[in-house]
């Protein structure tokens, strides 16, 4: 209701209220569940069953872990659906009139470009969490990062990234090829019993 910019742009907010705020997870069990996300058929929003599956489960109050984390995430999953159904179906009729509303397109172009930094600021904290298995956070005034200990690279996700970046830029692969080959690089380094994560 209050985000523009689809999935992306809001699960940079989930991420940081989930992991940082609420406690529910840690930032590698986040990175997962997105990476899950964003590799399963469906919209990449589903992720948030997943992040009210186990805050509930961790924190079931006088319910049982179990019941409290379907109960859960079969709530968010109505609150997360519904709204957009209801905009869409109730919306649609007045869509065409609104796009040739000159300052409300220039206040569009505007959140658009908004959208773009809380993207990349996911990105960010996607590579700070896959290549690195520590960080601190640091803070000066309003703003905050997220400062990766560089002791703690993994060596593996550096190489793996590396290996898609070469597939997908210079080989121009499709993704799929590329993410498939990457899975099977990566299950590689697992049974060989070199440190995944």
């Amino acid at each position: 209701m209050v985000t523009f910019g689809g999935a992306y742009a809001v699960l940079a907010y989930v991420a940081q209220q989930a992991v940082a705020v609420y406690g529910w997870l840690s930032p590698g069990e986040m990175v997962r569940g997105l990476a899950l996300a964003e590799s399963t058929p469906g919209p990449l929003i589903i992720v948030v069953q997943f992040l009210a599956f186990l805050g509930a489960y961790r924190a079931p109050g006088d319910l049982d872990p179990w019941e409290a984390a379907v109960l859960a995430s079969l709530l968010v999953t109505w609150v997360t659906f519904v709204p957009s159904f209801l905009f869409v179906l109730l919306g649609a009729p007045y869509m065409e009139r609104l796009r040739g509303n000159r300052s409300l397109s220039a206040a569009l172009t505007g959140i658009t470009a908004a959208v773009v930094g809380v993207i990349a600021n996911l990105g960010v904290y996607f590579a700070v969490h896959t290549l690195f298995r520590e960080s601190s956070a640091a803070s000066w005034g309003s703003f905050a990062l997220e400062v990766p200990d560089v002791g703690t690279l993994r060596w593996v996700a550096v190489v793996l990234t590396v290996v898609a970046a070469v597939l997908l830029f210079r080989l121009k692969l499709p993704v799929l090829k590329t993410l498939g080959i990457c899975a099977g690089l990566g299950l590689a380094a697992g049974l060989a019993g070199l440190p995944v994560s």
